[in-house]
This record gives C-alpha cells, sequence and structure tokens, in this order.
C-alpha cells in the first residue's frame, strides 16, 4: 500500500497516481486539509502493546500497518470543520490535529518520498544546506546570512556591488498568499540606501554568479535528471529563472558530469532525503555552482519540456519501498 499525502489539486500527483494505478499499484490518497472534517483518524494500543491505526474517508480505508511507502509531496495543514466558528476554538482544534497527525506520521515506519517531515523540514534550512555542499565538494557562491548593517556594507564593497539578495524560507508566501512573492533580487544602489533597516530582520546575500545557464538537477533515489534551463535568453529570467515564460526559455536535457551526479545523490542522502530539487549554474568557463536544494520541489515543467522520466522514477521508490532503486538504463541514456 502506498500513501499520497497531498493537495486534491496536484498535476504532479495526478500523474504519478495514475502511472502507479497503470502498473497495479494499490494506493490512498488524502490531503490531511480533511482532517478532522471529512476524514478520521485513529490510534490503539492494547494492555500487550499492539498498535493499531486507521485512516478512514467516507468508505475507503487504510490501515497504516500496510503501508510500505509514504509520498509526503504537498500537504495541506488540517482544517477544522466549517461548522466551528469560534476562531480561537478553529485554531485550537488546527492546532491540536497537526500535533496528532504529526505524532502520527512519526510511527509510520516505512520509506518516506522525500523523507518524515522532520527531515524535509531540516533539509529546507538555507544555511545548512550550503554547508553540506560545501562538505560534499560543491563550488558556493560567496554567501552571507545576516541582520547587521555593518556586515552587509563590507560584504558588498568586497564584491563591488555585484550581488544579489534572497528570502531565508518562504515565509512570506505563507502570509501574503498570491498577492506577492519575491525572487532573487540584484541590490541596486537605492537598496544599499536602507542598509540600517537589515537589522529588523535577516537576509541572504550572495555574490552574483555569472551564468551560462542554469541547472535544475532532481535526484530519485539514486537516479539522477539534470536539465538545462537557458535562462539567459531573457532579461526576465536572467537573475531568477522562477520568473520563467516556458515558451520563451528554452528547456534541454543536460549531460551532467559523473562526479557532479554521485555528489549529487550524496548531498540528498546526507540530509535525509530519497528526493531532491537541486539548483545550480554553469558559468560561462564551465564551472558548476551549486545554490540550493529543494527537499520537495517542483519537476513536473521539467518532465514535460524534457521528457526525462522522473515521474516513472518517482514510481520505481515508491513501488519498491527503498530508496537504493537501481538506475535504470533509460534514465541514463535521457541525460
Amino acid at each position: 500500500m502506498i500513501l499520497i499525502l497531498t493537495d486534491d489539486s496536484d498535476p504532479h500527483a495526478d500523474l504519478v497516481e495514475r502511472k502507479l494505478r497503470e502498473r497495479g499499484a494499490e494506493l490512498f490518497r488524502i490531503d490531511p486539509k480533511k482532517f478532522p472534517s471529512s476524514a478520521e483518524l485513529s490510534v490503539a494500543y492494547s494492555s500487550t502493546g499492539k498498535l493499531r491505526c486507521a485512516l478512514s474517508m467516507g468508505t475507503d480505508q487504510i490501515d497504516f500497518s500496510r503501508v510500505q511507502s509514504v509520498w509526503y509531496r504537498r500537504p495541506n495543514a488540517c482544517v477544522a470543520d466549517p461548522a466551528i466558528t469560534d476562531k480561537l476554538t478553529r485554531n485550537y482544534i488546527e492546532e491540536e490535529c497537526r500535533f496528532f497527525t504529526n505524532d502520527i506520521w512519526n510511527m509510520v515506519e516505512c520509506l518516506w518520498v522525500p523523507a518524515p517531515p522532520p527531515v524535509i523540514a531540516k533539509a529546507a534550512l538555507k544555511a545548512s544546506q550550503l554547508n553540506r555542499a560545501a562538505s560534499v565538494g560543491f563550488e558556493l557562491p560567496p554567501t552571507l546570512f545576516t541582520n547587521s548593517p555593518k556586515e552587509f556594507l563590507d560584504f558588498y564593497r568586497e564584491h563591488n556591488g555585484n550581488i544579489v539578495s534572497k528570502l531565508l524560507s518562504p515565509a512570506l508566501g505563507k502570509f501574503t498568499g498570491a498577492t506577492f512573492n519575491r525572487y532573487t533580487h540584484v541590490v541596486t544602489k537605492r537598496d544599499v540606501a536602507y542598509w540600517r533597516s537589515i537589522r529588523f530582520c535577516p537576509v541572504i546575500f550572495q555574490a552574483y554568479v555569472p551564468k551560462r545557464i542554469e541547472l535544475r538537477i532532481t535526484v530519485v533515489g539514486r537516479e539522477v535528471f539534470a536539465a538545462e534551463i537557458h535562462s539567459q535568453h531573457s532579461n526576465h529570467t536572467r537573475y531568477d529563472w522562477r520568473r520563467y515564460d516556458q515558451y520563451e526559455t528554452p528547456h534541454f536535457p543536460h549531460d551532467l558530469p559523473e562526479d557532479l551526479r554521485q555528489r549529487c545523490v550524496q548531498l540528498v542522502e546526507s540530509l535525509g532525503l530519497c528526493y531532491g530539487a537541486i539548483d545550480m549554474v554553469l558559468t560561462p568557463d564551465d564551472r558548476y555552482v551549486f545554490l540550493e536544494v529543494n527537499p520537495n520541489g517542483q519537476y513536473l515543467w521539467i518532465e514535460e519540456l524534457t521528457g526525462l522520466p522522473i515521474s516513472d522514477a518517482i514510481c520505481d521508490v515508491l513501488i519498491s519501498g527503498t530508496s537504493a532503486v537501481k538506475p535504470h538504463q533509460r534514465s541514463r541514456a535521457s541525460v
């Protein structure tokens, strides 16, 4: 049994679910936001410690003892029943449900893709990522995490003003929703005029890395799928490909050197993950520079534009129940 935890409108999960069913896999898909309003979750222990844990929604039920793998894709937080209208009561119920579901997820001993939630949260920490990436031999851009105005000015001058700024976490999107987002931003002289305000909140600053192309490297188990993003074809994507228009930004499979492939797998495994989406830059002088790894990053647009069989590799891992799936010849031929 495969358990998929994600939003109902997740096209990544839609594709993988279809492929899994075509292979005859038994699966159960649910978004935690349906608990407790339309889903029931029970845990029981006998006097001898025998455990029974079950999740049901309507006529469908899953016994957690039968779960061999979990895909923790993009689940939403638990949402209180609409019948509960008092805000304080709703907040209390949702916090209790979050605490309870996290307890359950911690109990499920099987393969988690990309990893159990606490491991995902730890792997997403930016400063720790760079430390791990350096330890496996990746080149990094000079980077400063700080809320010190003086440290910022020193860094700005050290790199002759050729630096960019980034956010430490996705918290801004959480609080603003779809109304506002902030990508990698070139630090301008106007920004420097507000240098004292840095003390109010930490920011990531990096020396700008010249780009020939950008790379999105998706690691699934021990398979590596590298894609080129030709972000320099457009001023819109020059500093951050996430601003891209897919019809104007060419994407192609990339032949990643074998030593870098191994480092990518090593990095993802060292973070406790069996899936990771790595962003790198290939410079005009052919240096590969690591930027970050997203432990639950999107990949479907890469698959659609390049033909890299990432969804098939995810199916392989989920069905096998182990991250140590032998790489397929088809995958190596594709990249």
